[in-house]
């Protein structure tokens, strides 16, 4: 077989066939290095995919009981939330630590993305709780209790419970045990808002058994066909409420 032979004070002889497969390693590693990884699409639905677990692919919320729905809440709640987990008044360490760096320009983005999304809602719960609690509940929510100084839900987020752009959130499509848990928040002052707090006023004239049927009412309500909140200024609010900008 032929050789070539290379003097550098020894005779090295290398036959073809080495050097036909040393030339081959070095194209194979420089076309190696030439290759990119794979990059997932710059997308906000695929820079979103880490709040899936959590609240579904497209902020149709999943099965745990504490996560709720973001898909088609109006743009200015969803971003007033995340603005408020990111600087620490609203507290949840996995969310406080997700968002406590994010500019407040990627968080409307976020809202943005959530608002446009239009997954089924999570089917309504059966009653759990007595026909009298379902009343109850219905009563709070459709007239509220004047009496007792209680505006019904519908007053602020409108009487098909969709919310209004920009700070209402709709009610429907959440679970009873998230919404008790708000409305405890609201009553113990560990969930906040800019001032007049109308929530946690409201939320402080309702007692546990007002707070776990107006909850399992709503949870016993299909959502709408349209969820689109009702435009901004279209409901007469019952009670000044710092949340809603002039």
């Amino acid at each position: 077989m032929p050789v070539w032979r290379v003097r550098d004070g020894r005779n090295r002889a290398f036959s073809l066939v080495g050097w036909a497969l040393l030339l081959a390693g070095v194209a194979g590693s420089a076309a190696s290095r030439a290759q990119s990884p794979p990059q997932a699409p710059d997308t906000m639905a695929a820079r979103l995919l880490g709040c899936a677990p959590c609240h579904g692919e497209q902020g149709q919320g999943t099965s745990n009981e504490y996560f709720p729905r973001l898909a088609g809440k109006p743009a200015g709640y969803l971003f007033n939330q995340l603005l408020a987990f990111a600087e620490g008044r609203r507290k949840y360490a996995p969310m406080n630590y997700l968002l406590e760096f994010q500019p407040e320009d990627y968080l409307r983005k976020m809202a943005e993305y959530y608002v446009a999304q239009r997954p089924p809602a999570q089917p309504p719960r059966t009653p759990s709780v007595s026909d009298a609690v379902l009343a109850h509940g219905r009563t709070l929510v459709a007239q509220g209790d004047a009496q007792r100084g209680i505006p019904p839900c519908s007053g602020c987020h409108g009487s098909l419970l969709t919310g209004m752009e920009t700070p209402i959130p709709g009610l429907l499509g959440l679970r009873p045990t998230y919404i008790t848990a708000q409305l405890g928040a609201f009553r113990y002052g560990t969930r906040i808002a800019p001032e007049p707090d109308c929530m946690q006023i409201v939320a402080g004239h309702l007692t546990e058994a007002d707070v776990a049927a107006v909850a399992a009412y709503l949870a016993t309500l299909p959502a709408p066909a349209d969820p689109t909140p009702v435009p901004k200024g279209s409901l007469p609010m019952p009670l000044p409420c710092g949340s809603e900008p002039d």
